[in-house]
């Protein structure tokens, strides 16, 4: 199959909450995830960089998708070069070598009413 989607993607809302009505259970724990698709036939080596209100950027975080297969990057644990941090508004840009698709998803599991929000990332070029 041929490569489905662009090399850049912007997500300008991100939000991670501190906390969590579901505890231990990871599946239902408070997060952010950016999804994303390779249709293509080669892996593709993806870059993402944050972006704050007051302060520098922080990344590049750095991912590999294989070739025809998906990935469901939690923001939750991306700890290199830094964790990203809870209870602060961020964007994130993600490059890829590759042109690939991304979702973006929140799951906000404060209230015993979850939340979950999804958006198809902005495609830029």
């Amino acid at each position: 199959m041929d490569a489905i989607g662009t090399t850049r993607w912007v997500i300008p809302e991100g939000y991670i909450p501190a906390g969590s009505m579901a505890g231990a259970d990871r599946t239902l724990r408070s997060h952010e995830a950016a999804c994303i698709l390779n249709t293509g036939d080669s892996e593709a080596h993806v870059q993402l960089t944050l972006f704050f209100a007051d302060r520098d950027p922080a990344g590049p975080y750095t991912a590999t998708v294989g070739p025809r297969r998906t990935l469901h990057l939690r923001f939750n644990d991306l700890t290199d070069p830094e964790p990203v941090p809870f209870d602060t508004d961020y964007a994130s840009v993600i490059e890829s070598d590759v042109p690939v698709v991304v979702q973006h998803t929140r799951l906000d599991s404060r209230a015993a009413e979850i939340a979950l929000m999804t958006t198809m990332a902005y495609p830029v070029g």
